[in-house]
């Protein structure tokens, strides 16, 4: 699976792309519209042009009026990081920002693993009322340790998660954090995360209001799931996501065997590597749960199993 089109709705409400009209015209929403507004230039494009579309929405939109932000390609993503610069420069104008994605792009547009990224801990001390974050890519992607009251969405898509992110993430304080989304993906793609470096997230001492945990397009699918089989968070989830991801009969048999799992509203292993005879099982076992057992794959040749989502 590639990323092959760009999200029409974010944080409950439709994107809206925003874009300078012909002669400088700028495309103006219409009144009383809620909607995630969508910015980008393109690859001939440089930092300016992107202030300029910036300030362009700020002033045509009102930037009180914006809730949601989608940030697409910013010129050449895949040889610099985010303007995250601009945004926390424009903090004292977005009042009402609540949402952000950056880096909202298709592979068409920059190849997942070729987008750069940036340090995340300037732009969340900045917007202290944001409560949604989605970041799709992971080249250069850090987060020193902060402390956030208000975030109860973070999502990083990526080929490859490095480890030092999230290293980052668990030295950081997130009271509010119920839904938590990490794409491990492949070493060959910077993902040189291990369990241990989850494992504060599974205690989940300092998660108290985790509900869904998603740890998805993982290499390492049977070493996530045989931890979690034991690891304390899982009790007090609702959701619990490892799709995308190598997921074999190994690591399946060893969250099967764990801690119970009926407690769960939905339970979802799609895109997996286990035998038809253990996929039943789940459903079998977990008769109440939402179970999604879909898109099974086949091993290679070469024994080789692999993840949605890479390069």
């Amino acid at each position: 699976m590639t990323i092959g089109s760009n999200v029409t709705t974010f944080a409950g409400l439709p994107v809206r792309r925003f874009e300078v009209g012909p002669r400088g015209r700028r495309d103006s929403p219409r009144r009383g519209e809620k909607a995630a507004w969508r910015i980008g230039v393109g690859y001939d494009d440089g930092p300016q042009d992107f202030a300029d579309t910036l300030d362009a929405l700020l002033d045509s939109v009102g930037a009180h009026n914006i809730t949601a932000l989608v940030i697409g390609a910013w010129g050449e993503p895949h040889d610099s990081g985010p303007p995250l610069n601009l945004l926390t420069a424009a903090r004292d104008r977005l009042t009402e920002l609540r949402a952000l994605f950056v880096g909202e792009m298709t592979y068409e547009e920059c190849e997942i693993s070729w987008i750069n990224q940036g340090q995340y801990a300037p732009l969340l001390g900045a917007f202290p009322a944001l409560e949604v974050l989605h970041i799709r890519g992971a080249d250069g992607l850090g987060l020193a340790p902060v402390r956030h009251r208000r975030l109860r969405e973070l999502c990083v898509e990526s080929g490859g998660l490095p480890a030092s992110f999230i290293r980052g993430f668990t030295d950081s304080s997130f009271p509010a954090l119920a839904d938590l989304e990490l794409w491990l993906g492949t070493r060959e793609y910077g993902g040189d995360a291990v369990v241990d470096d989850l494992a504060p997230i599974m205690t989940g001492t300092e998660l108290p209001a985790l509900k869904r945990l998603a740890l998805r397009n993982a290499e390492i699918a049977d070493d996530v799931a045989t931890a979690l089989a034991a690891a304390p968070v899982v009790a007090r989830l609702e959701s619990l996501d490892l799709s995308m991801g190598a997921l074999s009969d190994a690591g399946a048999e060893a969250l099967l065997l764990g801690q119970p799992l009926t407690h769960l509203r939905s339970l979802d292993l799609s895109h997996h590597f286990m035998s038809p005879e253990l996929a039943a099982r789940f459903a079998e076992e977990l008769p109440g749960v939402r179970v999604d057992v879909s898109d099974e794959q086949d091993i290679d040749e070469g024994g080789f199993r692999y993840v949605s989502v890479a390069e």
